[in-house]
């Protein structure tokens, strides 16, 4: 409808519509001119402020970024430190421990050898005891039967003690020096 409007006040002025009017073109140009100094007087600084703003934020976010990633690799660092020290601290441990264990147990064979020595030693001398008793008895009964055997395949008692005891002592010296030929 304006359109309508536009084209019959434009047909009553025997006006070309392709050419446009001059006042148009002067108030069009003023209204141009104020807009654009407003909007370079107000609202460009302030969209550069705001653009600047961002820039910063966004390199401070960078910044910090990278501060913080230095950061964690600084800590990164450390820990893996720590980490191999702590490793390192096991093994130091672990080598101590298999050292006491190897220690305690050569202790303990030490002991056990020891006892076990002490034992067979005890029980050679029981052996010994019991060897030199069952010996004493077995020349005693020898020696009696001996003199029995002797009494009678001569036929007559051998009364005489002393005498006795020596032909027996005799006789089993003579079987001991013939055991160890």
């Amino acid at each position: 409808m304006i359109d309508l409007y536009l084209a019959a006040a434009t047909e009553e002025a025997g006006h070309n519509p392709i050419v446009p009017i001059w006042e148009e073109i002067v108030i069009g140009s003023v209204a141009f001119a104020v807009l654009c100094f407003v909007l370079m007087k107000f609202v460009f600084p302030q969209m550069e402020k705001t653009f600047q703003a961002r820039v910063d934020a966004i390199e401070g976010g960078l910044k910090k970024a990278e501060t913080a990633q230095a950061e964690a690799n600084q800590l990164l660092e450390q820990y893996k430190a720590q980490l191999a020290e702590a490793r390192t601290e096991a093994a130091r441990i672990r080598d101590e421990a298999r050292a006491d264990a190897e220690g305690i147990r050569q202790d303990v064979l030490a002991k056990a050898r020891e006892e076990s020595d002490r034992i067979i030693a005890a029980g050679n001398e029981q052996l010994s005891a019991q060897r030199e008793a069952i010996v004493r008895e077995l020349r005693s009964e020898v020696g009696t039967l001996a003199v029995d055997l002797a009494s009678k395949i001569v036929g007559e008692a051998l009364a005489d003690e002393a005498r006795t005891r020596g032909t027996v002592e005799r006789f089993i010296a003579d079987l001991d020096t013939a055991g160890q030929r």
